[in-house]
């Protein structure tokens, strides 16, 4: 009796150590992101509980990203996408993503700026962040959307459709014609691009 009860005694302690290790991340004061934001209390709330569902301890690692974005597109491959995407919003680069930065990130693409928007669909395309966008990141960028897409696009464009689609792009884009689309070429075409600009207005309703 005696072992047993040092054994659950010494078990209880590990859970106890184990709970008290366990990192849990806490947003910052509701109303200083209030005012940050734009975002209402109550819509804060409403998005806190459902990245606290599906991420726990409050931070979003590339893999939970990743299979969090796999479940609003079940029939095409959104890994590639969503690694991009995991990409532009971790800007710090330390692999993890808390509730105060994707708050920060979903701001700008539901209720920022144009000026916003098209700097932050730059960072997205800039893959490497070097501060320029090349045929070859704009063709990866290109690529893991249609992958996303998968089964929802008929029929399925060929890469070499896809390539072409790239030039065009980048033809109207590299005003310098010089190779690269610095951030100024990229804002400069968008803003006189009709298409790109009603783009850029799915996002303005969304919340």
């Amino acid at each position: 009796t005696v072992s047993c009860e040092n054994q659950c005694f010494s078990a209880n302690n590990e859970d106890e150590e184990q709970e008290s290790t366990t990192v849990r991340y806490h947003p910052e004061n509701l109303e200083q992101l209030q005012s940050q934001t734009h975002f209402s209390r109550q819509e804060l709330q409403l998005i806190y509980r459902g990245f606290k569902n599906d991420c726990p301890s409050g931070v979003v690692n590339e893999d939970t990203f990743k299979n969090i974005y796999a479940l609003f597109f079940p029939l095409g491959d959104s890994s590639k996408y969503a690694q991009f995407l995991f990409n532009a919003f971790d800007k710090d680069k330390n692999g993890s993503l808390s509730f105060e930065v994707s708050i920060f990130n979903l701001i700008i693409l539901l209720r920022g700026t144009t000026e916003e928007k098209l700097n932050w669909a730059f960072n997205l395309y800039d893959i490497n962040k070097d501060g320029q966008i090349t045929k070859e990141e704009m063709l990866d960028i290109l690529k893991a959307i249609y992958d996303l897409m998968g089964k929802s696009i008929h029929p399925r464009l060929k890469e070499e459709a896809v390539r072409q689609h790239v030039r065009m792009f980048f033809q109207k884009m590299d005003i310098n014609q010089d190779g690269v689309v610095t951030i100024d070429e990229f804002i400069d075409c968008c803003q006189k691009d009709e298409n790109a600009m009603q783009s850029l207005k799915i996002f303005d309703n969304a919340v």
